[in-house]
């Protein structure tokens, strides 16, 4: 009989693992691992993107706080472009993993495939970032530290609205793109901003 990640999730030995920013034109992909403490716990945890900007922020402290142990972990700009984004994203969050200060005896990480180099066991789980509660608590915390990268980028590359869009292909970041070329924290091999290059050249 199969397991049900969901309950797998409530141990203390289990990382819950997530990802965000695969799909911007800028900026990196940030992935997180999170071991929840059962003893200590959070309510209100569900996929970052379903919260509100203020809610994250709350949360993400809560988490922090709590957690038996978390971590964050980064592929730049430079990694995606010379992996692709999905090694790239696989390569943040395997990281992840190995930074967390528990060796944690099982990592569930939302999706259909896992990092192919983890410390420990690992099952992919499609949409866990909505049904386990650690692959939750990853996303959150994960998105609030790369939403603050975004606006740190944006204070060092003006003129792309980074710290609005968050690097994402939207109208206004599209225009700036044509209108001013790529900055260092775009991604190269993503084919809107390696069009505008072009032309560049």
């Amino acid at each position: 009989m199969a397991l049900d990640p969901v309950n797998l999730a409530q141990g203390p030995d289990v990382a819950g693992v997530d990802e965000v920013g695969r799909g911007p034109l800028a900026g990196p992909v940030v992935a997180a691992a999170v071991i929840l403490d059962p003893e200590r716990p959070i309510e209100g945890l569900k996929d970052s993107k379903a919260l509100s900007p203020a809610r994250r922020q709350a949360l993400d402290a809560l988490i922090r706080e709590r957690a038996l142990a978390w971590s964050i972990a980064v592929c730049g700009p430079a990694e995606i472009d010379a992996l692709n984004i999905l090694q790239a994203s696989l390569l943040a969050m395997g990281r992840a993993v190995e930074t967390l200060a528990v060796v944690p005896a099982l990592a569930l990480v939302d999706g259909n495939r896992c990092p192919e180099a983890m410390p420990c066991p690992a099952r992919a789980v499609v949409g866990g970032d909505k049904t386990v509660a650690a692959i939750s608590a990853a996303s959150i915390i994960a998105k609030v530290h790369r939403d603050a990268l975004m606006v740190a980028l944006d204070a060092e590359y003006p003129g792309y609205g980074l710290a609005g869009h968050k690097g994402y292909p939207t109208p206004a970041h599209l225009e700036a793109l044509a209108r001013l070329g790529p900055s260092p924290c775009h991604r190269m091999s993503f084919a809107p901003v390696r069009r505008v290059a072009c032309q560049a050249s």
